[in-house]
């Protein structure tokens, strides 16, 4: 039995894929947990339909996600720290504190986009990468000076 997949699925193939699956497998299995679909005329031109208007929607999410990242690279943030000795920071900067900064400057980005390998522990310049969307990364530069 001809078959579309609606959602991945790690066996068989991706979303919009044709594939060839036993029949009872189909009836007793895939088609009741909504994994599948038959592979009818009326499906396929349904499932090309899908298919367009998912292509359309990336295209924009990818433009505003392009044109977002040209404007968070313009932004330069300052973090002021409490310093101790040798310009070690009491603390440390995290990719939250870093989030805040960019709400101030209204810019809404969700700390697990904030790419930090790890905690800034010292004083200085930092270049930041910001993760906007799957296929567009931003820079940002974070300014670490004393209190």
């Amino acid at each position: 039995m001809k078959v579309i997949l609606r959602q991945d699925f790690e066996t068989l193939g991706k979303i919009g894929d044709v594939v060839d699956v036993k029949d009872g497998y189909a009836r007793n299995y895939l088609i009741p947990r909504n994994i599948v679909f038959r592979a009818t005329p009326n499906n396929l031109n349904a499932l090309e339909e899908e298919k367009k208007q998912h292509v359309r929607q990336e295209q924009k999410q990818l433009k505003e996600a392009d044109k977002l990242r040209t404007e968070i690279e313009k932004v330069s943030l300052t973090i002021t720290m409490k310093v101790g000795e040798d310009d070690k920071l009491f603390g440390s900067v995290t990719s939250q504190m870093i989030a805040d900064a960019l709400k101030e400057k209204n810019f809404t980005i969700d700390k697990r986009s904030i790419e930090l390998d790890e905690p800034i522990k010292t004083l200085g310049i930092f270049e930041i990468p910001v993760k906007i969307h799957s296929d567009v990364a931003a820079k940002i530069k974070v300014w670490v000076v004393r209190e």
